[in-house]
């Protein structure tokens, strides 16, 4: 089959024939509908993640597809079911597995960074009884793939750990899939958003989706410029803030920003650390908390959100591509021409 793949880390991205899949006792084998084109991938790419371990290797962690073959021990699945792959992927039989949160498994897989991904014709995911989500009906493969980690990440990150509230002022550092992500599910949950983005086209979605107000970071002499401009434009200081990019310097700017009592999530990488201003976490009793994905069993509760049409992934997707593309399109992530919206990668686009 078709993937794509990288021998070095940095190094060339291409194109390649490699075996097809075969499924575990307790996984599936997928033929790719749909995968989404993440900055997490290109993280991975660049030697980000220490969950890579093994090359050559193929990336993709966003997928969702439809079952090809189903191992001896999965009793929820049969061929022809259409999934969503959660990008952490628990055990199942873990004690961290048995109190629901699949998302900290000692022992997850990752598609795309523990083992192969979804950037290719077919991929095998284990512990699918624990795991895949079957997608509903009316839901397109763009959205579906978006539901693996963008938009599931986001839902946990505002809902399940940071509790957001209705009426209260959400503060979303990047416009990215994580970012718009948060965007419609606060104003699904009634919260107002402001979003700071550098890029004009990335703000102008965010504010499509629903966000109240966007900011640009170079319209600002100095951070205190922003952080005070923030203050001002949410009364006083966010409720709650979201690093959607995982830039060194942000989640400062994003604690800085909230006001008393504040909770701040990190959910973007910061593969070289970040400064944290502990002496504002202490004296204002901010809540500073990391947010991982989401486990299956909670899927539901996003599920209806999208159901009822209060929060669409679709409309985040600005382009769809095919493997021969996604070379070109994986490195361009670190660069700004990266174009604004969700990529979707197609194995069966030509």
């Amino acid at each position: 089959m078709r993937a794509v793949q990288y021998d070095t880390f940095g190094g060339a991205i291409e194109v390649v024939e490699v075996p097809e899949p075969t499924a575990g006792e307790d996984g599936v084998v997928l033929e790719v509908n749909a995968a989404g084109l993440c900055r997490s991938d290109w993280h991975g790419w660049q030697g980000h993640d220490d969950a890579i371990t093994t090359l050559p290797h193929v990336p993709g962690h966003e997928i969702t597809g439809t079952v090809i073959e189903v191992g001896r021990k999965v009793s929820r699945w049969r061929v022809g079911d259409r999934v969503i792959v959660p990008f952490v992927c628990g055990c199942g039989t873990c004690p961290t597995c048995e109190t629901g949160d699949y998302q900290v498994c000692p022992a997850q897989w990752q598609p795309g960074f523990h083992g192969a991904g979804g950037y290719a014709e077919q991929v095998a995911i284990p512990f699918a009884d624990a795991n895949l989500v079957r997608v509903p009906t009316g839901v397109c493969d763009a959205a579906a793939a978006a539901l693996g980690c963008r938009t599931a990440t986001a839902y946990r990150a505002l809902t399940l750990i940071a509790g957001l509230r209705p009426g209260e002022e959400l503060l979303v550092y990047g416009a990215g899939g994580v970012g718009l992500s948060a965007v419609m599910i606060a104003r699904a949950l009634g919260a107002r958003t402001t979003v700071i983005d550098p890029d004009p086209q990335a703000r102008d979605l965010a504010r499509h989706l629903g966000a109240a107000l966007t900011l640009d970071p170079a319209a600002f002499d100095h951070d205190n410029d922003l952080i005070e401009a923030v203050s001002e434009a949410t009364n006083g200081g966010a409720q709650v803030s979201l690093d959607a990019i995982g830039a060194p310097g942000v989640p400062r700017q994003a604690i800085l920003s909230l006001r008393r009592r504040g909770r701040h999530v990190q959910v973007g990488l910061l593969p070289h650390g970040a400064e944290i201003p502990m002496q504002r976490v202490i004296g204002w009793e901010l809540a500073v908390l990391g947010s991982h994905g989401l486990a299956g069993h909670h899927y539901p509760e996003l599920l209806a959100l999208i159901a009822d049409g209060r929060v669409r992934p679709d409309a985040m997707v600005s382009r769809a591509i095919g493997l021969a593309d996604v070379p070109e399109a994986l490195a361009a992530m670190g660069t700004a021409a990266y174009p604004a919206g969700v990529t979707i990668v197609e194995p069966g686009r030509p």
